[in-house]
């Protein structure tokens, strides 16, 4: 028999696992991002292969695109944002379709990029260095938007990627970290990742939130400015997951459990440095992020260029494909995201929406592929442990959902209303 080995060097000859629905074509939308990277790796370097499977990647232009194309079974399985199966499961946005994740594909990969004119009124009117902290950035800009509203200029435009996105949910935590209200002193649009930099450098955006590898994109252009990455809001904020359909998991038991392991593998190869520059060179591909690849390589790397002139950064965890249980679908995780739709008016709390939201996080089906798991309850306080804090100080405690709400001097002033689901 032919050897057959993948493109680490890995022996992938072993058969796969026998089973009772036979080898799977799995038919996955992705969107053009880094954080799609263990979905690629597992389909271009053999991982799929060694479990009996074919994943067949489609790239999408859109959220609403993956979200709607997997409700509609036009893909058995999608990338897509951590609080968008949550919103599914709570009946919001336009076309709710009750959607499921058994496996996280990672944490990290935001940052935050304003116009490199706006920064620069931020140190004029701010007073903050070059190499001002997130939160220093936040309430300079805040003292930006004073004196625009004294000027009467217009509100700023900042873009993010979807309505339930964690993206948004950062975008608007970093601002009212800095006394911003995000729905009165600026206004949030939708912009698909790919377009952010060149909407930056148009000038019909003054800024985005969005995975990488956009936000360098910007600053090696010279049109933006990172002033904060998703470790400094929060490093564990839940990123982007593996969807589908509670249906179709139900019905293709071996077949999840089969992409479970095959996707745990290839999170492994990820997390290791020395993967990166293959790892780098098949995104950079038109077919997936269409990028540079050295812009890739250093996003892998956590080495940021935060702007043209030279100001450099380095986050050595900005990925974190593995390490840590990084893919372990945590419904606290999923009930953080439910408290912020709660903070920012997309929803009112209740018991049957705690149980929904909860329920869009599915260990269970992680555990019982892997049969491992980390040892702390799958709900609990998030927040609290050092290395791990939000900005602004605050922690999360699930059986107090509200309590938590509540205890933000910076939220939703509006009731809940599904007018509430923009941005």
């Amino acid at each position: 028999m032919m050897m057959k080995t993948d493109r680490s060097g890995s022996n992938l000859s072993a058969p796969a696992r026998s089973n009772g629905e036979g080898p799977k074509v799995l038919r996955a939308g992705f969107i053009p991002l880094v954080d799609a990277s263990v979905l690629i790796a597992a389909a271009e370097f053999g991982f799929a292969a060694k479990e009996g499977l074919t994943l067949d990647l489609v790239k999408d232009v859109s959220w609403a695109n993956v979200r709607d194309r997997l409700a509609f079974r036009q893909f058995d399985i999608a990338h897509m944002l951590s609080p968008m199966p949550v919103a599914s499961m709570l009946g919001l946005g336009s076309n709710p379709s009750p959607t499921i994740t058994p496996f996280s594909l990672g944490r990290g990969g935001n940052a935050i990029t304003l116009s490199t004119r706006l920064f620069e009124r931020m140190r004029e009117v701010g007073g903050i260095s070059e190499t001002a902290g997130a939160l220093e950035n936040a309430k300079a800009l805040a003292s930006v938007l004073g004196a625009m509203r004294e000027r009467g200029e217009a509100l700023p435009m900042f873009g993010v990627t979807y309505p339930f996105s964690s993206h948004n949910y950062e975008f608007r935590y970093w601002l009212a970290a800095g006394g911003i209200d995000p729905d009165r002193d600026v206004k949030l649009v939708v912009v698909p990742p790919p377009m952010t930099s060149d909407a930056l450098a148009a000038g019909a955006i003054d800024g985005f939130c969005v995975g990488a590898p956009w936000n360098m994109v910007a600053s090696e252009r010279g049109v933006g400015r990172i002033v904060a990455a998703k470790q400094d809001i929060w490093p564990s904020a839940p990123e982007k997951v593996l969807a589908m359909r509670p249906e179709w998991a139900e019905s293709h038991p071996e077949t999840v459990s089969r992409l479970i392991v095959a996707l745990d593998a290839a999170a492994r190869w990820c997390d290791k440095s020395e993967n990166h520059d293959a790892l780098a060179e098949v995104l950079a591909a038109p077919r997936f992020i269409a990028a540079p690849v050295d812009i890739i390589r250093h996003v892998l790397s956590g080495a940021f260029n935060l702007d043209a002139k030279g100001n450099r950064r380095v986050i050595p965890d900005y990925f974190t494909f593995h390490r840590g249980f990084a893919n372990y679908p945590r419904p606290s995780h999923a009930l953080w995201l439910y408290s912020q739709m709660i903070r920012w008016g997309q929803i009112e709390f209740s018991e049957q929406g705690l149980r929904a939201a909860a329920a869009a996080y599915r260990p269970d089906l992680y555990r019982a592929a892997l049969g491992i798991g980390p040892t702390e309850p799958d709900v609990g306080i998030e927040g609290d442990r050092s290395g791990d804090r939000f900005m602004d100080g605050h922690v999360f405690d699930p059986s107090n959902m509200m309590d938590y709400v509540r205890d933000f001097a910076v939220r939703s002033s509006l009731p809940a209303h599904s007018d509430r689901q923009d941005v």
